[in-house]
C-alpha cells in the first residue's frame, strides 16, 4: 500500500485532469487489455485489441514491440506514462522522447526485474535511440488502430465521472470526494491510503493532487510522482456503454480512423469549435485544423465565425454518410457560401 502524507499547500491544490492522456492511456490500455477477463468488462475494445494482435500490417507488430517491451502487468516505467503531452499522441510522444537517459534506464531497468533479457529489451533499457523510435511508432499504430474509433466514449465516460465528482466535491468536500473515488483509495487524515502496484509512505510535494478517472487504468490506481509537481492519481472507472454512432469502422477504412473519430464526434456535439474538437478527439489543435480542412473540402462539414474562433458542423452529404437520417439537425448555410459550404473568405 502507498501513504501519502498531505499537507495544506497538497489539499488546497486538489483539482481533476480535464482530459484523458492519449499516450498514457493507450499504454495503461494495452497492459490492461492483455488480462482475458477484460473481454466481458470491455468487449469492443477486446475485439479491437484482437483484430490487432491478427491484423496482418502495421497493427500487428506494433502489439508485438509493446507486449515485448513493456511488462504484461503491474508498474509501468513512469516516463512511458508522463505528466506532459496531454494535447495528443504527438505530444505524449514527444514528452516520452525528451526524458533524460538516466531516467529511462533507471526506470526500464527496475521494470525488467523479473522478465528475460534480450537485445531489444537491452537496448530499451539503454535508451537506444532507434528503439526509442521504434516504441513511439507501436504506440501510434496501436492507439489508432485499437484506442481512436473508441475514443469520443472514452472521453465522455471520463467528463461523466469529472462531473459526478465535483458534484460530491462541492457537497461533502474532500472527505467526501476521497471516499467515493475507488475502493483502493482511503482517506485517513492527514494521508491518503492507495493500493496500488508499489508501496511505501511519502510526503506530499506541496504542489497538490491532480485526479485522472480512466476507464482503462487496470485493476488498481496508479501513482505517479516527481519532485515539483503535482502528485498524478489515475484510478479505475466503470467502462462507458459503446456509442451508438461506431458500430463498426468502415468510415474509418474509408476516411482513416482519426478522420472518421473527427465526424463523428462533430455529430454528437452537435458542432464545435475546434480548440473543443482537438480536445475531445485527443489529437492537437493543428491536426484537428487539417482534418477540418479536408472534410470540408469533400463537402462532409461546414465551417463559421464564431467571434476570434471558428465553429465546424456537418454538412447534408456528412449526416448521410454517417447514416444520421435527421437532416433537419444539419446547420443551413447561406447560398453565397462557398462550393465546400464554408462563408465567403473563410480560410
Amino acid at each position: 500500500m502507498l501513504r501519502l502524507r498531505l499537507g495544506p499547500a497538497d489539499l488546497c491544490r486538489v483539482r481533476f485532469a480535464d482530459r484523458l492522456h492519449p499516450v498514457g492511456t493507450a499504454l495503461l490500455a494495452g497492459q490492461w487489455l492483455r488480462d482475458p477477463t477484460v473481454a466481458v468488462l470491455a468487449p469492443a475494445l477486446a475485439q479491437s485489441a484482437a483484430a490487432a494482435v491478427e491484423d496482418a500490417g502495421g497493427a500487428r507488430a506494433a502489439t508485438a514491440i509493446l507486449r515485448h517491451l513493456l511488462p504484461d502487468r503491474g508498474h509501468l516505467p513512469d516516463f512511458v506514462t508522463p505528466f506532459d503531452g496531454l494535447e495528443s499522441v504527438t505530444a505524449g510522444l514527444e514528452a516520452i522522447r525528451a526524458t533524460p537517459t538516466s531516467r529511462v534506464r533507471a526506470e526500464v531497468t527496475a521494470a525488467y526485474t523479473k522478465a528475460d533479457a534480450t537485445p531489444l529489451r537491452r537496448r530499451f533499457a539503454a535508451a537506444d535511440p532507434e528503439v526509442l523510435d521504434l516504441f513511439g511508432g507501436a504506440v501510434r499504430t496501436w492507439f489508432e488502430a485499437v484506442l481512436a474509433p473508441h475514443w469520443p466514449d472514452l472521453v465522455s465516460a471520463h467528463n461523466q465521472q469529472v462531473t459526478c465528482a465535483g458534484q460530491r466535491l462541492a457537497l461533502h468536500g474532500l472527505a467526501g470526494l476521497f471516499a467515493n473515488l475507488h475502493p483502493a483509495i482511503r482517506w485517513r487524515e492527514p494521508v491518503l491510503e492507495i493500493r496500488t502496484w508499489w508501496q511505501g509512505e511519502l510526503a506530499g510535494t506541496g504542489h497538490g493532487l491532480v485526479l485522472l478517472p480512466s476507464p482503462l487504468a487496470g485493476p488498481r490506481p496508479r501513482v505517479l510522482v516527481e519532485p515539483g509537481r503535482p502528485i498524478l492519481i489515475v484510478y479505475p472507472v466503470p467502462m462507458p456503454r459503446p456509442s451508438a454512432t461506431v458500430p463498426g469502422d468502415a468510415l474509418g477504412r474509408l476516411l482513416g480512423t482519426t478522420r472518421a473519430m473527427v465526424l463523428r464526434r462533430l455529430a454528437e456535439a452537435g458542432g464545435s469549435t475546434t480548440t473543443v474538437l482537438a480536445r475531445a478527439a485527443g489529437i492537437s489543435l493543428s491536426s484537428a485544423s487539417e482534418h477540418a480542412t479536408a472534410l470540408r473540402a469533400a463537402g462532409l462539414i461546414a465551417t463559421e465565425r464564431d467571434g476570434g474562433a471558428v465553429r465546424h458542423h456537418l454538412t447534408s452529404l456528412g449526416a448521410h454518410l454517417l447514416g444520421a437520417g435527421d437532416e433537419a439537425s444539419v446547420a443551413a448555410w447561406p447560398s453565397n457560401g462557398q462550393a465546400d459550404g464554408s462563408p465567403p473568405g473563410l480560410p
